[in-house]
């Protein structure tokens, strides 16, 4: 039978499940704390016939950890062995298993944020980078203005081919990536100690990139899905040995490519640099 009676029990008589999997956190150990001392200990640990922890091994931690001797257990003596092992699990995994209503979690989250503001609202489990996050998805979108893309006639070009910009510690160059000189001028003598890089992906704009049809964006001048596997293994060898001709021995190099030509881009890797890192 199931015990409905809560009962203290000290915790150097309770044993961790010794098969647990799930784990907890030393960041988490201190949220749980954090809650206990302020909404109290409201769910008690559950424990079998011989105190066996069955679930709450986050709650029983985060009471030692707050110098508890003692905490409020509910004693399950109905379950056979196999029974315990698959309840461990489920209570566990069934809690991840729940979803979330963004807009009413945005809401409570944003009420506490405004009306309790000596509240310390870390305490529901939301950091404040991830609640900024929730409220700034379901914010209302502005819409786009057209007139934003418009571009005059009379605007005068301001970079030409081969233009070298300064911005603060960085170096903008207007050119063809797979121009030597182009490069050469960008690094004027320096060398790259890592290098990001995202080129063209050979797949054409019209249909991957458009913002959902609202903004419409012009096909790339090269490699937009015109060319043949070994034309593009050529175009990305020609660019990624530019870049190694300016980068110390050792620098890593980021290389972003579309799933598609994955191939061609392992492929042009092989052929410039020394090893495939990941």
């Amino acid at each position: 039978m199931t015990r409905d009676k809560i009962e203290n029990v000290a915790l150097g008589d309770l044993t961790p499940w010794a098969r647990n999997a799930r784990t907890h956190s030393k960041k988490q150990v201190r949220q749980i704390a954090a809650s206990i001392e302020t909404f109290g200990f409201t769910n008690p640990v559950l424990i079998d016939e011989r105190r066996t922890i069955l679930a709450g091994h986050g709650r029983v931690a985060a009471a030692e950890l707050l110098g508890f001797g003692e905490v409020p257990c509910l004693r399950l003596d109905h379950m056979s062995e196999a029974e315990k092992r698959a309840y461990v699990l489920a209570d566990n995994k069934l809690a991840l298993n729940a979803g979330w209503d963004e807009d009413l979690l945005a809401a409570e989250l944003g009420a506490l944020m405004e009306a309790e503001l000596d509240f310390d609202v870390g305490l529901t489990g939301f950091s404040i980078p991830e609640i900024d996050g929730i409220l700034e998805a379901v914010a209302p979108e502005e819409p786009d203005d057209p007139a934003d893309d418009e571009v005059p006639e009379t605007a005068s070009r301001r970079v030409h081919p081969g233009d070298v910009w300064r911005l603060g510690r960085h170096r903008l160059v207007c050119g063809d990536a797979l121009d030597p000189a182009v490069v050469g001028g960008l690094m004027a003598g320096q060398v790259a100690r890592m290098v990001f890089s995202d080129p063209p992906y050979n797949v054409p704009i019209d249909g991957h990139v458009g913002n959902s049809g609202k903004v419409q964006h012009r096909e790339f001048a090269m490699a937009s899905g015109e060319m043949s596997s070994e034309a593009f293994t050529g175009f990305l060898t020609t660019a990624l040995g530019n870049m190694a001709d300016h980068a110390v021995d050792g620098s890593i190099h980021f290389l972003c490519m579309d799933w598609r030509h994955m191939g061609e881009m392992l492929a042009a890797g092989e052929a410039v640099y020394d090893e495939l890192k990941n």
